[in-house]
């Protein structure tokens, strides 16, 4: 499966880039910035993966001390901030031409950063915590304690007063996708963006397991010697 995913995720980015571009047609209000909205919702919603994977993976660490559970944990939030940020970025490409502002602290907007301050404090801890067993944990608290943000920011848009169009279903009833071929347009970058990520997640994976038994190796060395690592 591992060697799989990069000849997938090319070709379903390939597909998701010519269905956006050419297959899909100009939406009649918004016009051609509408199409980024192809990969803006794709990212969010891989973002949110990402984030419920840490949380599982955290789960899984607290109970079980498993370093390859901790691994998958950090390598995912590592991606889900990466798709994060590019949700944070493409929006304001959208909104300047639409609402004429590049931000506006919309209820979607605001939980949306505050998620991504969240898992940007979990790899900051993570990276300047030092090696204690104790910083892995408090990590994994807060990456549990992060994914909660999510159902707010899905509900937010329907249930709280603000200009963040809903695409799927709107708030009066109906799909922000009218035409079917935006709808299939929209399932294909999903699918292109997601086995992207998870890609991007088993090299992250592969990496950290390396530098991690090249570090037990090292201490070994150091111990035969009689040094302290």
């Amino acid at each position: 499966m591992r060697r799989l995913l990069p000849a997938a995720a090319t070709l379903a980015m390939v597909a998701a880039l010519w269905m956006v571009f050419l297959g899909v047609p100009t939406e009649s209000e918004m016009g051609v910035v509408q199409r980024i909205f192809y990969f803006h919702v794709s990212a969010a919603w891989t973002a949110f993966v990402a984030f419920f994977v840490v949380a599982g993976a955290s789960v899984a660490y607290l109970r079980t001390g498993s370093p390859g559970a901790d691994r998958l944990a950090a390598a995912s939030a590592e991606v889900g901030v990466l798709f994060c940020t590019l949700v944070l970025v493409t929006g304001p490409i959208w909104a300047r031409p639409i609402w004429g502002v590049w931000w506006t602290w919309d209820p979607r907007l605001t939980m949306t950063v505050i998620l991504w301050v969240i898992y940007v404090s979990y790899l900051v801890l993570r990276a300047f915590g030092g090696a204690d067993e104790a910083v892995r944990r408090w990590a994994a608290v807060l990456g549990v304690v992060g994914v909660l943000d999510i159902p707010i920011i899905n509900v937010s848009v329907r249930l709280l007063p603000g200009i963040h169009p809903a695409v799927i279903v709107r708030r009066e009833g109906g799909s922000g996708l009218a035409d079917p071929t935006m709808r299939l347009g929209l399932a294909v970058s999903v699918v292109a963006v997601l086995l992207l990520a998870a890609w991007f997640v088993s090299l992250r994976v592969r990496m950290q397991r390396v530098a991690d038994e090249a570090a037990e190796l090292r201490r070994l060395a150091l111990a035969e010697r009689g040094e302290v690592a």
